[in-house]
């Protein structure tokens, strides 16, 4: 294929980088560049690449030896495999730059009268273009009005302006209350929730906030889920208490305590009396658990049926796409009421059981009456030797009373089992190790 020499970054993001022993090393992720004067061009420094651990690594550009429509190919040399980290005056084009409100200049040569006009418009793309001396430039941007639809509600159009024309994009401008965040939320919009809350960190603490600002409810519920706690407080905290009360509401319940546990009494009241009671109730009774117990690790909304129930409905019920796969694996058999805490709870019925009997047979003659459950004062070493010895993905917790109070997932647990930091760390780094 043909070499480029000019390229918007948007474009470039996903491409295979392949080394000069023609094996593919990750996926351009970002390009960095320098900001300059007013009057020069930014330089392009080199490529935020995420290797297959999801490391992100910096590349720098002049190792690249050719750009073509599908891959990146790099020259021989070693690569620096250490956590890319931007450094003063370096921005990330797709990470900072893109969703920048800036300036467009009249055309030169224009009349008279439009030679002072100037437009405002929101990024959408940057071009970068190869120079004779091997060193690439951001050439031209991508930009779209800041303001106003078109006909059907459509934003507008897309122009495409070079840099001499471009102002207000510079050091001071990027992260003001008018950059936004759309084009980034639509790059993430086909990403996993994990993936997108490991591609948040990556960000400046800025552009996290307007991204967060930018998704709806139940898609940053289910991001800051997977964050860890210090940096969902920071997004929480700036946002204003109607909504960080709605996307608390979005939250599971166990996931909503773990997040205003960080917060004194005082602030989670706050939240708390924002929230729907009915979605606030549950999380109150998790928040009177101690976080390292049972209590405080389940979660208040298993799969919870009566015993009339039949294994076609209890199956329906787990095919639920809401549910974790460890939730799903386990229904809870309980006399009325059905919601936690429940009446007298019966046992359980593993999905694999359901999968064998009749299905219309009741879930009561397929349960499991005889294996033990949990209390909510149990500590996180005697759920992990729970889940261990009778071989589960989730176990029930009940109280003193006989009533069903929850179910703790594995997953949840490996969150208290793995350290702190265990998101900043890949699997290069536990090779290391």
């Amino acid at each position: 294929m043909a070499n480029l020499n000019k390229a918007f970054v948007a474009r470039l993001a996903g491409l295979a980088v392949i080394g000069p022993d023609g094996d593919d090393i990750g996926r351009i992720r970002d390009v960095v560049v320098a900001m300059r004067s007013r009057h020069k061009q930014p330089r392009v420094i080199g490529l935020v690449v995420e290797l297959p651990t999801r490391r992100r690594i910096f590349v720098p550009i002049l190792r690249v030896a050719s750009i073509d429509p599908s891959s990146v190919s790099l020259i021989s040399g070693t690569i620096n495999l250490h956590k890319f980290r931007s450094r003063p005056g370096e921005n990330l084009v797709l990470g900072a730059l893109v969703d920048s409100v800036i300036e467009v200049t009249a055309e030169p040569g224009a009349a008279p009268a439009d030679t002072d006009q100037t437009h405002r418009y929101r990024v959408v793309d940057v071009e970068i273009e190869r120079q004779r001396t091997r060193d690439w430039l951001v050439s031209r941007l991508a930009v779209r009005p800041r303001r106003g639809r078109g006909p059907l509600g459509r934003r507008g159009p897309v122009a495409i302006h070079p840099w001499s024309r471009i102002r207000g994009l510079d050091e001071e401008a990027i992260g003001t209350p008018e950059h936004g965040a759309e084009s980034l939320v639509e790059q993430f919009a086909d990403l996993r929730a994990a993936d997108v809350a490991h591609s948040l960190r990556e960000l400046p603490a800025f552009r996290r906030l307007e991204v967060a600002r930018t998704l709806d409810d139940e898609r940053l519920a289910d991001i800051l889920q997977e964050l860890p706690h210090d940096e969902q407080t920071e997004i929480v905290t700036h946002l204003e208490l109607e909504r960080a009360a709605d996307v608390l509401e979005a939250m599971n319940p166990d996931d909503a305590a773990d997040l205003l546990g960080e917060f004194s009494e005082r602030d989670a009241e706050s939240f708390l009396e924002k929230m729907n009671p009915e979605d606030s109730a549950p999380v109150r009774r998790l928040l009177t658990f101690d976080a390292d117990t049972a209590g405080g690790l389940m979660t208040p909304e298993p799969v919870i049926l009566s015993p009339q129930t039949t294994v076609a409905e209890a199956l329906a019920h787990c095919r639920n796409p809401d549910l974790s796969a460890a939730l799903a694996s386990l229904v809870f058999v309980v006399r009325s009421p059905t919601a936690t805490p429940t009446g007298q709870y019966l046992g359980c019925v593993h999905i694999q059981s359901l999968l064998r009997e009749l299905p219309s047979t009741m879930v009561a003659e397929a349960m499991d009456s005889d294996l033990s459950s949990l209390r909510p004062t149990d500590s996180v070493d005697s759920v992990t030797r729970f889940l261990a010895t009778y071989n589960l993905v989730c176990g029930p917790v009940v109280d003193d009373e006989g009533h069903l109070l929850g179910a703790v997932a594995v997953d949840d647990l490996l969150d208290h089992l793995l350290p702190e930091d265990w998101r900043d760390m890949d699997l290069h780094d536990e090779r290391e190790a």
